[in-house]
């Protein structure tokens, strides 16, 4: 009798990151799936990239990969600001960004404020490496709305990190103009604010019209780029603004320890490709 190879059940994690491409990877376990107030919470074990943490779909963060991310999103604007005393992150429940902020022994105070509860918590549950500032006498954890708080609070920060999801249903409004007029008023004179705006290739409008939007508040805005090998494309860009100083240029070197960003890495992320100049008018 002919026989055949015995079939086997692979689980994979697939992201549809444009219409037309996919990143998927190889699965062993489903941590957690749950589904919270405000989107669909994911976590599994994958073999290529650790545990991943996926919301709505999206992959978020993955242990292998998440420094590259953080890091850019808190150092380029901390060692540019002559004196960061004070940050606020809007988003960023996973507790990578505030990792990366109290390394600076300047920083005497960060909050992070995400409306999410359930992503914290499966921050400490599974990513003990992103959440291991969060109890960091520095930090506090406010799992609340981040409009509504930074609403409430003027003049108070050196710089904001907004660390949100992709711009859709309750994260849309952390994209557009009246929000980062809001930030403008939070933040004391010479803040600075950072924003993660996509990728160029997989949402050239969306990076186009967040820096439109900020343009529209702050006297100087810049972009940057950086790689992020598991979202969309690998290519990942910053929006950066300042009510002054400019963000290109360091004050101070990297702090220890880091993996991907460096006072060499921060001049080079503000050296636009001629295309990328063209496509979203930066």
């Amino acid at each position: 009798m002919e026989t055949r190879p015995k079939r086997t059940n692979d689980l994979w994690l697939t992201e549809a990151q444009t219409e037309n491409l996919h990143l998927s990877l190889r699965a062993t376990d489903v941590l957690r799936h749950v589904r919270t107030p405000y989107q669909d919470l994911l976590v599994v074990r994958t073999l290529e990239y650790g545990n991943v943490m996926v919301l709505d779909g999206a992959i978020q963060v993955t242990e292998r990969d998440e420094f590259c991310y953080h890091e850019m999103m808190a150092h380029v604007a901390l060692c540019a600001h002559p004196d960061p005393k004070r940050v606020l992150i809007v988003g960023g429940g996973d507790g990578g960004s505030l990792r990366e902020v109290l390394r600076h022994p300047e920083v005497e105070e960060a909050f992070l404020v995400d409306i999410d509860e359930e992503v914290i918590r499966a921050s400490r549950d599974f990513f003990p490496a992103l959440s291991c500032a969060m109890d960091d006498p520095r930090a506090r954890v406010l799992p609340m709305d981040a409009l509504k708080f930074i609403e409430d609070h003027r003049d108070e920060f050196d710089l904001v990190i907004v660390d949100s999801t992709d711009p859709v249903e309750f994260a849309a409004g952390l994209f557009e103009a009246p929000f980062y007029g809001n930030v403008a008023r939070s933040l004391r004179d010479r803040g600075f604010v950072v924003c993660q705006t996509e990728s160029p290739f997989a949402d050239t409008g969306v990076v186009r019209e967040a820096l439109a939007a900020l343009r529209q508040v702050f006297p100087v805005v810049r972009l940057c780029t950086g790689f992020m090998p598991t979202y969309p494309t690998g290519f990942w860009t910053y929006g950066v603004a300042t009510k002054g100083p400019d963000p290109s240029r360091p004050l101070r070197p990297a702090p220890e320890g880091t993996r991907y960003y460096s006072s060499e890495v921060h001049a080079a992320a503000f050296a636009l490709p001629p295309f990328l100049k063209e496509w979203v008018g930066a």
